[in-house]
């Protein structure tokens, strides 16, 4: 089996997956479609799902009243190339790829992101908000920096949520790492202050700097900080 092959046979692995997953979580239709992605050159073919439909996906619990919808607006007047390289610090997992590209999110990206996302603990993936990615795109270039962002934490699971809160007071007990909201990061040789600093500049969603274990938290939800 070839390289081609072996990346073909990935990603409909990844594919099936993560169809299963969204039929659990909200009901979503995945579609067959490609992204191009870093260890893939010869693949240009992308699917792009429109910014109507996307926005219309099911990351919204029945709890929360965040609405991505306004992201149309932000998406119309977004750069039309989006790239990220993101490092999930405790399965190894890393990505390079483009998930906005000429004015739609590429569906296909947005799938092996949910996936690095997982939660490592139990293996369970869920969608990760598109606005999420959106701030670290913009944090990246106010950083000014090309290195990958090293995910501490991603989505979690009500589970793991619930067996976290048991040893430690600073998980929320509706925290948004459960809805795909949210992601702990570090930048490795970047101050996690100067990280924290440049988020807060950004106004956008929730901050929460934690210097005993130098990582960052950002989430979708509203404008808040906290931490010192």
């Amino acid at each position: 089996m070839n390289e081609s092959d072996l990346i073909l046979s990935r990603r409909k692995f990844l594919k099936n997956m993560a169809y299963g997953s969204l039929l659990m979580v909200g009901g979503i239709d995945v579609v067959n479609a490609r992204a191009r992605h870093h260890i893939d050159p010869h693949v240009h073919a992308s699917h792009k799902t429109p910014l109507h439909d996307r926005l219309n996906h099911h990351l919204s619990s029945k709890k929360s009243s965040h609405k991505i919808a306004t992201h149309t607006t932000l998406a119309q007047n977004s750069p039309s190339h989006k790239v990220l390289a993101l490092h999930n610090t405790h399965t190894g997992d890393r990505l390079k790829l483009t998930y906005f590209e000429q004015g739609d999110y590429v569906e296909d990206a947005l799938l092996e992101i949910n996936h690095l996302f997982r939660d490592y603990h139990d293996g369970s993936v869920h969608p990760i908000d598109p606005a999420l990615l959106d701030q670290l795109y913009d944090l990246k270039h106010s950083l000014e920096v090309r290195k990958p962002f090293n995910i501490v934490s991603g989505y979690r699971s009500p589970a793991t949520n619930a067996d976290l809160r048991k040893h430690s007071d600073g998980v929320a007990k509706n925290s948004l790492h459960m809805q795909g909201r949210a992601i702990d990061i570090r930048l490795e040789g970047i101050d996690s202050k100067r990280i924290r600093n440049a988020a807060l500049a950004m106004q956008r969603g929730g901050v929460g700097y934690y210097s005993r274990s130098n990582f960052v938290h950002l989430d979708t939800g509203s404008v808040r900080s906290w931490g010192s």
